[in-house]
């Protein structure tokens, strides 16, 4: 039997923290299964999906918690069971819009408000080529209940795209289950 976690790392970013953190895992008998890892500011963050023989368990998160000694934090979680979850409509959303405070905290509140979950975010500032000035860009991946009315939804972030002069995609991907 194994089990699923999910890391949260930060540190600051210098050479071999991957390997460091890979090194830990396999040395536990952790498969490696997913990771989104980055440097923001001169810090080195991510997640990490891990999965483990349930008798290794506590010797990894023991193991993981070493790493905090060594500049590298480590927050773990026990993933949940995803068997058995409803189908949901995966939705992409693209949106580019003159940067100010507040743009994620509109956009997630109108997504949220429909009972839809944000499954990736990815989001940066760049400066306009033509004008020089600051430009915000999204891009989401959206998980939809099946039953769930998109066109409400569309209707929403469309509202909220004019109000704040946005540039909004919005395409559906396709079904599959939750997760």
């Amino acid at each position: 039997m194994t089990t699923s976690l999910v890391l949260t790392v930060i540190g600051s970013d210098r050479p071999g923290l991957v390997s460091m953190l890979s090194a830990t895992a396999r040395s536990h008998g952790a498969n490696w299964l997913q990771s989104r890892l980055t440097t923001l500011a001169g810090q080195f963050a991510g997640i990490v999906h891990l999965q483990v023989p349930a008798a290794k368990l506590d010797d990894l998160v023991a193991g993981l918690r070493q790493l905090d000694a060594k500049g590298l934090r480590v927050i773990v979680a026990t993933s949940g069971d995803e068997d058995g979850a409803s189908p949901n409509v995966s939705l992409r959303l693209e949106l580019i819009v003159q940067d100010r405070p507040g743009i994620v905290r509109e956009i997630s509140h109108a997504i949220a408000s429909h009972n839809v979950s944000i499954h990736q975010l990815h989001t940066d500032c760049y400066s306009a080529p033509c004008s020089g000035e600051t430009m915000f860009r999204a891009r989401a991946r959206l998980s939809v209940p099946a039953d769930a009315d998109t066109s409400a939804l569309r209707a929403t972030l469309e509202d909220l795209a004019n109000d704040l002069m946005v540039d909004i995609n919005f395409d559906e991907l396709a079904v599959q289950a939750a997760g």
